[in-house]
């Protein structure tokens, strides 16, 4: 029996790879997902979701109950040797993906987390991939173009979760160059399915559409810094999870990086253009600093109940950083899989929150 091990389920992106893998692969081959007990409910009705409509891949997603917090991801002994022993490929989702995460959980879960799959990864003699999703905000504040091969810019960081998916990135790398067969994804913001908006959470770029869609005709936007001078790097999930399943398949992806990036992204001032368009919403623009308008949000009470804003949102949006993405480019061509402009999916996000509005910002912690 062969598996595929995949952490990060039943999360945003893990659960949407998980159909294109068993779609992918023999019959015979299963996809392991470890899960928090504490979500267990919701995994096992994620695998109901996927199997009622592919009865045949009923077996083929087990669950097991675990933690990679801990040396031995939470596994008994016998479940440990198990799962090493039937592991053919590991894709390792599992992160807290939320800006103001504390440094002490981001570096248990974010780094800890990590090198504890990676020790994983090394006992398992069948394995021919180690798939890392890390992100293209490792690159901090850097000032300037921020390319697929870097990381080590000495660049400072916006907050703890990208200064601790900087720390795992390098211990991927250290195993990488000790002999561990890797291939490093960086996505940039991750939004809604461009085929049906679907989304997990509303945050990143969600707070400033709830605040347009609240405000209706006549919104009131705060602005930081010139929006026109600040790309904001935004992908839709279908595209980051084709791209990582089709990418994770060749040959030639074997040690390489690639940033899964908007290859023409939209500056901020576009971005609001586009919504506003869609909204059919004037928007009154509202310049202020940037020091001013996070710690209003963070210290100023009321201001976040009114606004809905996460206060580390704000740095997403002076970002100095332009992404770039030759080897995506170079290794997707002729697959049909692309990044799609933002104005062309945008109407689709924007239905789905009006259509479900109830969704919060939290992370799966």
């Amino acid at each position: 029996m062969t598996t595929i091990f995949l952490t990060g389920f039943p999360g945003f992106l893990g659960s949407e790879l998980v159909e294109r893998l068993l779609a992918r692969y023999a019959a015979d081959v299963t996809v392991t997902c470890l899960i928090q007990s504490k979500f267990r409910d919701q995994a096992a009705q994620r695998v109901d979701k996927i199997t009622s409509a592919h009865p045949d891949w009923k077996n083929r997603i087990p669950l097991i109950e675990g933690d990679i917090t801990q040396p031995d991801l939470g596994l008994d002994a016998a479940q440990l040797a198990a799962l090493q022993q039937e592991t053919i490929e590991i894709f390792h989702f599992a992160a807290v993906y939320a800006l103001g995460v504390s440094r002490e959980m981001a570096m248990r879960v974010n780094v800890d987390g990590t090198r504890h799959m990676l020790r994983f990864a090394e006992q398992c003699p069948q394995l021919h991939r180690f798939q890392y999703v890390s992100t293209c905000y490792v690159s901090g504040r850097h000032d300037g173009t921020f390319s697929e091969n870097d990381l080590k810019n000495g660049q400072h960081f916006n907050n703890y979760y990208e200064e601790t998916k900087y720390w795992a990135e390098l211990e991927v790398r250290q195993h990488m160059q000790k002999g561990l067969p890797v291939t490093i994804y960086r996505p940039a913001i991750v939004v809604g399915d461009s085929q049906t908006g679907e989304t997990q959470k509303y945050d990143g770029p969600y707070y400033i559409f709830q605040l347009i869609l609240r405000q209706g005709k006549q919104t009131l936007m705060p602005v930081v810094g010139d929006l026109t001078q600040c790309k904001v790097n935004l992908v839709p999930r279908d595209f980051v999870t084709d791209a990582i399943d089709y990418l994770s398949a060749q040959k030639h992806s074997l040690g390489q990086t690639y940033h899964l990036s908007d290859p023409n992204p939209l500056n901020g001032d576009e971005i609001l253009d586009t919504v506003a368009a869609i909204t059919d919403s004037n928007i009154w623009r509202i310049p202020l600093p940037g020091w001013l308008a996070k710690g209003s949000l963070a210290y100023v009470p009321g201001v976040h109940a009114l606004l809905r804003i996460e206060p580390a949102a704000i740095d997403y949006f002076t970002l100095p950083t332009h992404y770039t993405c030759e080897n995506t480019l170079r290794d997707l061509a002729g697959s049909g899989i692309a990044c799609p402009p933002f104005a062309e999916y945008a109407p689709t996000l924007i239905e789905f929150m009006r259509q479900n509005p109830s969704i919060s910002s939290e992370a799966m912690v």
